[in-house]
Parts: structure tokens; C-alpha cells; sequence
């Protein structure tokens, strides 16, 4: 049994940033910096009101769409990006935050939606199949805690086959599960005359 005696407190630096809590925010822009897909997180978001999102998501696309690089220092926030045709995607943290880590999350998630889009990430093809990309995301990251960095288990969990109603017991359904349940066996032994 540990007791708090046996605690070294003094191993932890004063301020570090021990949290899970690694971003602040992914956003997608397309090729004239208009919102895609924006989702902010935190209790303490710098960017509470929509018109304060869309003037940081302005600015951070003013200073990104010309640039080669992966990473800039935006507004006190650490941002990775990634372009592609006519599509930006960012991932915002706290200036603290590992890069790596930021950049682990973004590759992630754009190439789960990349398999998910095959290969047509595009903003018509972002926008046809927004559900997905809205699902990827959230299996990627949830309340700005990085859940998977695997873009196989991503696009695996998104695409999942939805469980049919029949194979539940009928006690663990939800009433209308059970009433199309009851309906399609009552169809099916009035077809077979029983």
C-alpha cells in the first residue's frame, strides 16, 4: 500500500504542465479561409464567442496560406497545419504543449480522413461526408484529450457496422428497437403461414 509519506512531491517540478488536456482546438478552413469544421475545448477557451473564433481563424489563415512550414506560434498558441488542395487542417494547443504530441494528433486525424474520403480530401468531399469527418474527429480527440493517434483504429471505429436489433435480446432494446424487432417477426411467420 503507498501512503502519502512515500510520495516524493519534490520529483514533480513546480508549474509543469502534467495535464491531458493537450488541445485547444482543430480546425478546418478551406482554400479562401472560410470554416469547414472549427471545435474548440476547454472550460478556459480563449475564443468563447463565435465572432472571437472567426477573427482567430482568420488571422491564423492570413498567416498560413502562404507559408511552407508545419508549425507556427499564433496568439500565444502553438499551431500545426497541414494543407491540401483546397483544404487547411490545424491543430491548436497551448504553448506548452509537446509539439510532437500536437503533431501526432494532426497526422492522425487527417489521415484517418484521407482513408475515410479515399484519398479525395477535398472541401465538396469534406462537405458531402462532414458526418464522418465530424465522427474521426471525435474519435481522435475528446474535450481536447487526444483519445487515439492510430489512424487505422480511427477509421476502423468510425466505420463500424452497426449491430443488428435482431441479434439483441429483446430485454436490452430500446422500445423501438423492440417494436420493429416484434413487426419483423410477426411479418416474417405471416409470409410463411405459421
Amino acid at each position: 500500500m503507498i501512503t502519502v509519506d512515500m510520495i516524493n512531491v519534490q520529483a514533480i517540478p513546480i508549474g509543469s504542465n502534467l495535464t491531458l488536456y493537450t488541445t485547444t482546438a482543430v480546425i478546418l478552413l478551406d482554400g479562401e479561409g472560410n470554416r469547414i469544421l472549427a471545435k474548440y475545448y476547454g472550460n478556459k477557451n480563449a475564443y468563447p464567442t463565435p465572432k472571437e473564433q472567426k477573427v482567430f481563424e482568420k488571422g491564423l489563415f492570413d498567416k498560413t496560406r502562404r507559408a511552407n512550414g508545419e508549425i507556427i506560434l499564433y496568439d500565444n498558441h502553438v499551431v500545426l497545419y497541414r494543407s491540401n488542395i483546397d483544404v487547411f487542417f490545424y491543430v491548436v494547443g497551448s504553448v506548452e504543449e509537446n509539439e510532437l504530441l500536437l503533431s501526432t494528433i494532426l497526422n492522425a486525424f487527417y489521415d484517418a480522413v484521407s482513408s475515410l474520403l479515399r484519398h479525395q480530401v477535398e472541401k465538396r468531399t469534406i462537405a458531402d461526408n462532414l458526418d464522418l469527418v465530424v465522427l474521426a474527429l471525435d474519435e481522435t480527440i475528446d474535450d481536447g484529450i487526444a483519445l487515439e493517434t492510430d489512424s487505422n483504429v480511427i477509421v476502423s471505429r468510425v466505420t463500424r457496422p452497426r449491430t443488428d436489433t435482431t441479434d439483441i435480446p429483446i430485454t436490452e432494446q430500446t422500445f423501438i428497437q423492440a417494436y420493429h424487432t416484434a413487426r419483423e417477426r410477426v411479418t416474417e411467420r405471416l409470409l410463411r403461414g405459421v
